[in-house]
């Protein structure tokens, strides 16, 4: 099991107004530390105006393909910087309404029935869970859930279900064990397939590795009933938002998700959760060295703020307290 989560925290200067972002990068995506500081050597920031953020990240994007996490870092730290100098919480900025509180859904992975049963007891606080499947055992593990909590389920399959039949008769079981939708719960290649599951499926069916920027968005609505969200994938909120844009007038749910993420990158996200159907942004809950203060979970709710900028308190404290520490634990 991984324990740490490399990131990098960028930071944007103007004048005397600092903006902060953050890259975090799971080993699945493909980028290092090492890949994100060579990017970031390629970008002369001086050259634009910090204010035009479309054509900032136009340039930004341009200068490699790929790289998603570090142009997040560079998209949230550009975001943050823009909202103090015109006094304006991001959402304001990505044209979404502020939303004072959501509720979070609280992760549980694939492990032993024992580790879920204790962490399911740990989330006692949160009142929707995150189920991670995909594994031969998945019915054994919703029953053993089932057995100490009749909590709403989220469940995410992580492209773990080949057979579009056995698929098929699965969604229908987890239709009756109080689970709300589905995540990506076929390949990313079986798209024939996925058609297939989404005219048939009893439950919302959303979208996560099959949908990670604004362009793969054009037949989402074929496949899948919503999509996730994550600023990490999409290249931070300027495209997140044209994202929450499409779904709206595709008619898909929204889940505005995340990875491993310090409160800097909690608090870009929730800045999305103004027209979000789900929220699971919990990346940053079991972290122990997050420098950052930002939006707050308390009782598995999160309270957003309308503190100029992604919402970070005192970052400038946090930004002279980091050192070498490139990974999250």
């Amino acid at each position: 099991m991984r324990t740490t989560t490399p990131i990098i925290i960028t930071r944007l200067q103007y004048e005397n107004v600092m903006g902060f972002g953050e890259a975090s990068m799971p080993p699945l995506y493909g980028e290092t530390i090492e890949s994100a500081i060579h990017f970031l050597k390629k970008i002369d920031a001086k050259a634009y105006d910090p204010l035009n953020i479309e054509t900032f990240m136009a340039f930004i994007d341009d200068i490699d393909t790929g790289n998603s996490a570090v142009k997040a870092s560079v998209d949230i730290a550009l975001h943050d910087l823009s909202g103090k100098i015109l006094q304006k919480p991001c959402n304001e900025i990505i044209g979404l309404p502020f939303c004072p509180s959501h509720g979070t859904s609280k992760t549980i992975g694939i492990d032993n029935l024992s580790t879920i049963r204790e962490r399911v007891h740990d989330a006692y606080e949160f009142s929707i869970l995150k189920i991670k499947l995909g594994a031969r055992n998945d019915k054994a593990i919703i029953n053993n859930i089932k057995t100490i909590t009749d909590k709403p389920l989220y469940v995410d399959i992580n492209q773990g279900w080949t057979n579009k039949y056995r698929a098929l008769d699965k969604i229908k079981w987890l239709s009756d064990q109080g689970v709300i939708f589905i995540e990506q719960p076929m390949p990313i290649n079986s798209k024939a397939d996925m058609a297939w599951l989404k005219t048939r499926s009893p439950l919302p069916l959303i979208g996560d590795e099959s949908i990670q920027r604004l362009s793969d968005m054009k037949n989402a609505d074929e496949f899948f009933h919503g999509i996730n969200i994550k600023l990490m994938k999409s290249s931070g909120l300027n495209e997140a938002g044209k994202m929450v844009d499409l779904a709206g007038r595709k008619g898909l749910k929204i889940l505005i998700g995340c990875m491993s993420e310090t409160s800097c990158g909690i608090s870009a996200a929730y800045h999305l959760s103004g027209k979000a159907d789900y929220i699971d942004l919990d990346g940053n809950l079991g972290i122990t060295n997050d420098p950052f203060t930002g939006v707050e979970t308390v009782k598995g709710s999160i309270y957003g703020n309308r503190l100029p900028g992604i919402g970070l308190i005192n970052p400038e404290d946090s930004w002279n307290n980091i050192h070498d520490n490139h990974s999250l634990s």
